[in-house]
């Protein structure tokens, strides 16, 4: 008996999903319907469920906080640059006392 797996594309999820979450069919006549273990329907209601708040979440927010992490990982390596370049100058000053 060999271990076939089918791959279920992120469509399909989303209807199973969908239509779990609906409630019109029981959790028994959706795994007959699609072949889906009932375990795997559960998972994928709960990630729908988990995962729908990100649609209506704010682009404009989420793109301004994408540029305030590059921002950020620019003024690290500034800094870090700055440091090495101080730790250096203080090295060199040794020299001249």
């Amino acid at each position: 008996m060999s271990n076939i797996r089918k791959k279920y594309s992120a469509e399909e999820k989303a209807k199973i999903a969908l239509e779990a979450l609906k409630g019109e069919m029981t959790q028994s006549q959706i795994t007959s319907k699609y072949s889906v273990h009932t375990t795997q329907i559960a998972n994928w209601k709960r990630q729908l469920k988990d995962g729908i708040v990100e649609i209506f979440k704010d682009k404009r927010h989420k793109e301004s906080r994408s540029d305030q992490d590059e921002l950020i990982e620019e003024l690290y390596k500034k800094i870090g640059k700055l440091e090495v370049e101080l730790d250096w100058l203080k090295k060199k000053s040794d020299l001249f006392k």
